[in-house]
């Protein structure tokens, strides 16, 4: 089978898509944001055609909503989402652990390594956008690493999604992840004990979702072009 060729067009529409889901995954653009075309074709020097696209994309995503009269804004999920999500989070989780075996732990190890690094040197500052960033890619770099793409590209969703929930229900400041429970998992991942790492990856989503306070929102205000400089 011919492989198949990616255009000009639709390369750049995934750069759009993916710099809006980086900013709505680490909390630059929360829930319920108006995400107005405009200014997003300045901050990205895009195309306004190309962003309709990537907006559309994202919407099949539930990443954005798009509303008559009001435009495209970042999605708000309910509580009842929120539920669900997690619920997805566990099934994928799951599936992508058990795949994961010492050999790929000692294929992946320098990559793990640095992760783990960034992570420890994220959660000891007080930069909350790092640290979101850096707990949240462990969870993507067991998705990219366990060999399967399928389970890879469903999980990058639900982390997306995942952040919004935690930006509209997480009942305080504490970070969404712990390192430690990471670094247990890996632990016996890489001593071949997948059963325990798949316990270990429940009780984390777990106590991930006992944060949330399911019955409160935030509302912020904040400047869509300043969340995207730079991405």
């Amino acid at each position: 089978m011919a492989e198949k060729t990616v255009t000009a067009k639709q390369q750049e529409v995934q750069r759009i898509v993916d710099a809006l889901a980086k900013a709505i995954a680490q909390h630059r653009l929360p829930p319920g944001m108006r995400l107005i075309e405009a200014q997003i074709v300045e901050s990205l020097q895009a195309n306004r055609n190309h962003v309709q696209v990537a907006l559309q994309r994202l919407a099949m995503q539930k990443i954005v909503t798009i509303e008559p009269n009001r435009g495209a804004l970042v999605a708000q999920p309910s509580a009842q989402e929120a539920r669900d999500v997690f619920a997805a989070r566990r099934a994928v989780e799951r599936a992508i652990v058990e795949a994961i075996t010492p050999a790929i732990m000692q294929q992946h190890a320098e990559r793990i390594a640095t992760q783990m690094a960034k992570e420890r040197a994220a959660t000891s500052s007080s930069d909350r956008r790092a640290i979101v960033r850096e707990l949240s890619e462990f969870h993507c770099m067991l998705g990219e690493i366990c060999g399967n793409a399928v389970l890879h590209d469903i999980l990058d969703n639900l982390m997306v999604r995942s952040s919004l929930i935690v930006a509209l229900y997480q009942r305080n400041d504490v970070p969404s992840c712990a390192s430690d429970e990471h670094q247990q998992v890996l632990d016996a991942l890489a001593a071949g004990e997948r059963e325990q790492a798949v316990e270990l990856m429940i009780e984390h989503l777990d106590e991930l979702e006992g944060q949330l306070a399911l019955h409160q929102e935030q509302n912020v205000e904040v400047n869509l072009r300043e969340a995207l400089a730079g991405l």
